[in-house]
């Protein structure tokens, strides 16, 4: 074979590879901003309030702080193989290749199906928005609408994803921070009259409010409210220069999400007393009762309301647009793994996988419309399903880490090759995965221990079925076992391929 038709058959393979390939197009500043927007949301700004009258300002915080400490171990194990193999696949990858195939299998599904279900989610919740303004316009079309742009940003580009990404909790992020000073100013007595000092601390049973079932029932809550944290794992596969903008990220998204909830939970436990009947009021169409709202409006803001409702707005369209981003690139790496069909693993000229967002957007439509028949109790169930699924993510990745680690050493590698080397391991990913553990099964301990109701248990825990199913099922049927540490695959060669 001459030269002409090496060169000839070389092109034709890049050609071939570029059809499969993503696009490193984020920024370090879209991958802070991807993490931050995917944890700070309707949690922070409508329900932040029910924990404080659950537990008291006192238990909220310790609660928080707690969950927020275990997101830090489980950041530090996500982003020392981030880093290491920055793959679209992520922990998906990471479980197949260091636990099991079958794991991974189990894990990858179960997080696509979780995500594609929130899409739907947040149509809902953006729909019961705009009812705040334009009550008698029908829900379908306001979702009709905003899974048409959200289409339309994962469409263009993965920059374009991530440009959005980045406007969206921008606007989250300043509202946090203007809310904080406004709040300290309050306690200060700088605005909104007189200042309530301690007052609210020290009134009923606070600052712990219901003892240690309090702050249990906050931590759960706590960790749905942290779960999207592990998105920019999910965005490293698109990442420009990924060994140096992942540790960034991952250091700098942890603290200022820690400052934002802790930050925004003590102004509330001073500004507003637990025993607030308004805060036990956590739904999304009740944004005037809002805590952000109540503060904002004590402080003499006009138009509090209208101005979290569309800030909320922002937020339900952030975890939407993110979770569109995640379940395609979730089903694009199962694709190329081999356990998803091959078409799905294709890109166009932008690097945009189209067969897997069409899929993934094909399947939040079809739950959105599900909601829309008979009474909900279907869509109800959905959802309940794909509720465990974040937290199951997380236990993928502390077992990952555990055993990738492990792995790296057996094979001959030393910790100076690790762009990022995670703090305190092996106890970091040990206590995350006994935490994450703690958590599930704590989903709802009461039916589960004490009164042993069975329908509310099949509510709470129908996910851990579901994902067990995947994994024994895969198990079963391909009759893989779990993967030796000494053959676990470390390669980096096909990283910029996912």
């Amino acid at each position: 074979m001459d030269s002409s038709q090496n060169e000839t058959s070389t092109a034709g393979v890049a050609e071939s590879e570029s059809k499969h390939r993503l696009k490193r197009g984020l920024h370090a500043r879209h991958l802070m901003m991807i993490a931050i927007g995917g944890s700070i949301g309707t949690g922070l700004f409508v329900a932040s309030g029910a924990t404080i009258s659950q537990a008291g300002p006192g238990g909220a915080l310790l609660a928080y702080a707690l969950m927020g400490g275990m997101v830090f171990l489980l950041m530090q194990s996500l982003g020392e193989m981030a880093a290491y193999m920055p793959v679209a696949g992520s922990f998906q990858t990471y479980a197949s290749r260091f636990v099991s195939p079958s794991f991974g299998f189990a894990i990858g599904w179960n997080y696509w199906f979780n995500w594609a279900i929130t899409v739907a989610a947040e149509l809902v919740a953006a729909a019961l928005v705009m009812k705040y303004w334009l009550p008698d316009t029908p829900a379908w079309v306001w979702s009709a609408l905003f899974l048409s742009i959200l289409f339309l940003l994962n469409y263009l580009s993965a920059r374009a994803f991530g440009e959005g990404e980045f406007w969206f909790a921008a606007i989250k992020v300043i509202t946090v921070i203007v809310f904080l000073i406004v709040g300290v100013a309050m306690i200060l007595g700088i605005l909104g009259g007189k200042s309530p000092g301690f007052s609210n601390w020290t009134t009923g049973e606070a600052p712990f409010v219901n003892g240690f079932s309090g702050i249990l029932a906050v931590f759960m809550i706590a960790g749905f409210s942290f779960q999207g944290t592990e998105l920019v794992g999910v965005a490293a596969g698109e990442s420009e220069d990924p060994e140096k903008n992942i540790p960034k990220a991952i250091h700098t998204v942890f603290y200022r999400i820690m400052l934002f909830y802790i930050g925004a939970i003590a102004v509330i436990g001073f500004l507003i007393p637990y025993t607030n009947p308004n805060l036990l009021d956590s739904d999304v169409d009740a944004i005037s009762i809002s805590p952000f709202t109540m503060v904002f409006e004590n402080a003499g803001v006009l138009a509090a309301a209208t101005v979290m409702n569309a800030v909320i707005l922002t937020s339900i369209l952030s975890a939407g647009n993110s979770g569109l981003y995640a379940s395609t690139r979730m089903l694009y790496a199962l694709a190329h793994e081999g356990i998803a069909p091959a078409f799905f693993g294709k890109v166009n000229k932008r690097g945009v996988p189209v067969n897997a967002l069409l899929a993934t957007t094909a399947v939040g439509a079809t739950c959105f419309a599900v909601s829309l028949v008979g009474t909900g109790t279907a869509y109800t169930w959905l959802v309940n399903v794909s509720g465990l699924s974040g937290f199951i993510a997380w236990l993928g990745i502390a077992w990952s880490h555990l055993n990738f680690r492990k792995a790296f050493l057996k094979q001959g590698h030393s910790l100076e090759e690790l762009p990022f080397a995670a703090r305190w391991y092996p106890l970091g990913p040990i206590v995350a995965l006994g935490l994450c553990l703690f958590v599930v099964l704590g989903q709802n301990y009461e039916a589960l221990f004490f009164k042993f109701d069975i329908w509310q248990i099949l509510a709470s825990y129908i996910g851990l079925p579901f994902f067990f199913l995947l994994w024994i099922g895969h198990r079963v049927v391909t009759k893989q076992k779990a993967v030796p540490l000494e053959q676990a695959d470390l390669s980096r060669e096909n990283q910029l391929r996912f």
